[in-house]
């Protein structure tokens, strides 16, 4: 019986030590101010260069995710070089455009990185873009594609579906390198500006980074994948009012727990 006794203490202790150990490991989220994350994706260059003409009077900062960089024209080129100069983010998009999770599914993941993560790579570099966030054309993706690519990229965004409640909604940063964002193109079925003022309003009360993305700035809706100037001024003023904060997508990198 004593030795049995002794053996329940000496197992006790050691739990007891192995636990505040694994306490002492994990890592702690760093503090952080409220703010938001406005991204872009595909390539409207010119529309997003005019954007930032009209709202560096909010000392805004974007993530532009650019896509069929070796399409694209020297002219804009220069203009995303700009953007990166003036501290607004370049990202990637996918070299072709492809839908990974389609893509995966009918030729696999090794040809998917092959033929669109690798080039686009090469060729952001050589230009030279300095990319270390990744966003999944269509926002669709999987834990297969968020492993291999998690290698590549400190930073991956998906998209957030649906209307729910903002408390319920997982377009906020939430301490991992996967993230996701809502979408603020007029055609999107859940957009609405009383939407995007909640979640805004949940942000801000809650110390929170909310992630959004639009495709294409424009003064007046003519077609899907087009974002109001008048919604990016909205989110811009509403920002300077409640003393909130612009973070880009690499920005997210430096608030990751460290172990």
């Amino acid at each position: 019986m004593k030795i049995t006794f002794l053996k329940i203490i000496f197992i006790s202790m050691f739990l007891t030590l192995f636990s505040c150990e694994s306490k002492k490991k994990q890592p702690e989220p760093k503090p952080y101010k409220a703010g938001v994350i406005l991204s872009f994706d595909d390539a409207y260059v010119d529309e997003w260069f005019d954007a930032d003409k009209d709202l560096k009077k909010y000392s805004w900062k974007a993530t532009f995710c650019v896509c069929r960089i070796d399409s694209i024209g020297a002219p804009q080129i220069d203009k995303l070089l700009q953007l990166q100069k003036e501290g607004h983010e370049i990202a990637g998009h996918g070299y072709h455009h492809y839908n990974a999770v389609k893509f995966v599914k009918k030729y696999g993941i090794d040809e998917y990185m092959k033929q669109e993560i690798d080039p686009m790579i090469a060729s952001m570099k050589k230009l030279p873009f300095k990319v270390t966030s990744f966003a999944y054309p269509y926002g669709e993706r999987s834990d297969e594609l968020d492993k291999a690519l998690s290698s590549k990229y400190k930073i991956i965004r998906g998209r957030a579906f649906g209307g729910q409640l903002p408390k319920k909604q997982n377009c906020y940063f939430n301490n991992s390198k996967i993230v996701f964002a809502f979408d603020i193109d007029n055609s999107h079925i859940h957009f609405s500006i009383p939407y995007l003022l909640e979640l805004l309003d949940y942000a801000k009360k809650n110390n929170k980074i909310l992630i959004l993305c639009g495709h294409r700035p424009v003064k007046d809706v003519t077609a899907n994948y087009q974002t109001k100037i008048e919604t990016l001024e909205f989110i811009c003023r509403y920002m300077k009012l409640n003393d909130m904060k612009f973070y880009t997508l690499s920005d997210l990198d430096n608030l990751l727990p460290q172990n």
